[in-house]
Formats: structure tokens, C-alpha cells, sequence
């Protein structure tokens, strides 16, 4: 029964889940469309600013998640799962890296607490069925949390370059949700209720915290075969 839970250990860390997980969006004002700053590409929004942060942030945790469970997976459809991460992940780093700068965003170098948890659960699983089911079930909760988010900011943002980023977000969650469900390890009864009825947690649980003056900047290395297309910058800043 690829679908039913192995142990108790999953149950207990996707009860512990806050929607938005993947990216741990949370409000930090009471006005996400409230405008911190006018770049030529757009208005930038306090909602804005929180995706490149939260997409940056998603692959902080993501992308080791991935390269973790290449070495664990011990099906092929995991495995196929675990390249499509690590794939993902880089190739939207890179677009987090290319357009945080243009409009001033401070990229986080570690994911938030909640999302170090999920990576801690996984990497404390032995080798096996149950790394397997964990692995699956985690990362489709996640992904299937912040799908509608992704819809919602890019049909509300009047900045281009955050559109842009969107897009290829919405792409890659779309991907890894698909690769996650065909693994056959998915509850989807329990990944819709924990999506639909999430518990509350400490704002601080779900934001990553801010980098050190001078810290080197952590850059996601894309794989050897990597299918990821760089997204492309317009030259008119009204494009996109």
C-alpha cells in the first residue's frame, strides 16, 4: 500500500505544517500590497519582496533535500523526484540571484527554521521505505500549499521582474508536484487536509533569517545535465 504512512514520525511532521510551507509566506503587515519601493521595472510591493525572499528560501532547504534523497531514494520514480529538485531548485536560484539585485531584495542564505526541520525530519529517516514516503508526502504538502500563492502573485504584482520569477516558479512547482504524485507514495487524503486546515506557527519559524554583513552569497550549482533554461532579462524595463 504505496499510499498509507510509514510510521508515525510522518504524521506528526505534516501536522506541523503552516500553509504556505513551501515558501513560508506570512504576512508581515497588515497590507502585503503596501508599496516599499518604485523600481523601473514596477511598483514593488511588501508581498513582492516576500516571494524572492520565500522562492530563494525554498531552495535553500529544496535543493539539499534533493541531492539527500539521490543518495536515499530507493525507488526510480524517487530518484527521478530527487533530479527534478535539484534541477528546479538551481535553476530558480539563479533567477532569484539575477533579479533580487535589481530591485534591492536581501536573499536569505539558509531557509527558514520550519523548513531546516523538514530537512532535519528527512535526513534522520533511515534508507528505505520510509525516507521514501516522508520524502514524497513532505514535498507534495509543500508544493501543493503554495501553488494557488504563486497564482496569486503573479496575477496581482505591476512588477515585471516578479512576474517573471513567478513564472518560472509556477512552472517548476507544477513539475515537482507531478513527479512527487507519480512516485504512488503521495496520501493525497492527508496532504489535502493538512493544505486545507493548517495549524498556525510563530512567525519566526517560518522566515529565514537575514545574512551576515559580508557573507558570502550561497549559489545552487546546477547538475551536469541540467534541462533548466536562465530566464531571460528585457531590455525595456516596461516588458514582461
Amino acid at each position: 500500500m504505496g499510499t498509507l504512512f510509514v510510521g508515525g514520525a510522518l504524521t506528526l511532521t505534516l501536522g506541523a505544517l503552516a500553509y504556505p510551507s513551501m515558501l513560508g509566506l506570512s504576512t508581515v503587515s497588515s497590507a502585503q500590497d503596501r508599496v516599499i519601493a518604485q523600481t523601473q521595472w514596477g511598483p514593488l510591493t511588501e508581498q513582492d519582496r516576500d516571494f524572492v525572499v520565500k522562492v530563494r528560501a525554498a531552495g535553500l532547504w529544496e535543493y539539499p533535500v534533493g541531492q539527500m534523497g539521490l543518495n536515499k531514494g530507493t525507488s526510480k520514480a524517487v530518484l527521478t523526484a530527487s533530479e527534478h529538485l535539484v534541477d528546479g531548485h538551481a535553476g530558480l536560484d539563479d533567477a532569484c540571484r539575477k533579479i533580487a539585485p535589481m530591485l534591492n531584495v536581501t536573499l536569505p542564505n539558509v531557509a527558514s527554521p520550519q523548513q531546516v526541520g523538514f530537512v532535519n525530519q528527512l535526513n534522520s529517516d533511515p534508507k528505505g521505505t520510509q525516507f521514501d514516503s516522508d520524502f514524497a508526502n513532505i514535498l507534495r504538502v509543500t508544493h501543493g500549499s503554495i501553488f494557488n500563492t504563486i497564482a496569486k502573485i503573479r496575477s496581482t504584482t505591476k512588477n515585471s521582474m516578479v512576474r517573471l520569477l513567478a513564472d518560472k516558479a509556477n512552472v517548476t512547482v507544477l513539475d515537482h508536484m507531478t513527479v512527487m504524485e507519480k512516485t504512488g507514495l503521495v496520501n493525497f487524503d492527508q496532504a489535502l487536509f493538512t493544505q486545507t486546515t493548517p495549524p498556525k506557527l510563530p512567525s519566526d519559524q517560518l522566515t529565514p533569517p537575514a545574512p551576515q554583513a559580508g557573507e558570502p552569497m550561497v549559489v545552487l550549482t546546477p547538475p551536469a545535465n541540467s534541462t533548466e533554461t536562465p530566464i531571460a532579462i528585457p531590455s525595456n524595463p516596461s516588458a514582461g
